[in-house]
């Protein structure tokens, strides 16, 4: 019989056995996190120190070989102008839309994805275009023509929503407390 090979998790220390058959396991039964891959250092306890392929650096190897690699054009630093790029971008999105929700009265929330909405303009509605009701219960339409609706739109999922305008919010509270002060 074949020895089982035990693997201990570097995230929560717990000793991970596993069966022959199915193989070691890719994440710890416990934590979840990934056993190997580029988040997990593979530490020899043998005490074989035999990897010696691996050459050290010093200092001074480096600057020599950062020079070189210089005078050819070739620069042994990482590129990160696109991330930065990317996160300048990001960063300059994100003060223009906190700039645009500071002159909003109302700014609110997307049903869909919960980002704050933008507010987009208005549009008057006029007689042509809206038939008011009057309710049984009431004396006069919950609104008569022309009003002003607001457009809002997400700027992440693009949803759309209307509101009315302040004006008319205004008119409508005052005309439901003046029917429920007449007890109609």
């Amino acid at each position: 019989m074949a020895e089982v090979e035990n693997t201990v998790c570097p995230w929560c220390q717990t000793e991970i056995v596993w069966d022959e058959e199915i193989g070691p396991e890719r994440h710890c039964p416990h934590c979840e996190n990934e056993l190997s891959g580029y988040r997990t250092l593979q530490i020899g306890l043998d005490g074989n120190d035999e990897d010696e392929d691996e050459e050290e650096i010093g200092e001074e190897d480096w600057e020599e070989r950062n020079g070189r690699a210089e005078a050819s054009g070739i620069s042994l630093a990482p590129d990160l102008s696109e991330l930065r790029h990317y996160n300048r971008d990001q960063l300059v999105l994100k003060e223009a839309m906190d700039r645009l929700l500071d002159d909003q009265l109302e700014a609110p929330e997307c049903p869909s994805c919960r980002e704050f909405m933008l507010e987009a303009g208005t549009q008057t509605i006029t007689e042509a275009q809206f038939k008011p009701r009057t309710p049984a219960t009431m004396t006069e339409p919950l609104l008569t023509p022309p009003f002003q609706i607001v457009l809002y739109v997400c700027p992440s999922c693009f949803h759309t929503e209307q509101r009315l305008g302040v004006q008319e919010q205004e008119r409508l509270i005052q005309l439901l407390s003046n029917e429920v002060g007449n007890g109609k």
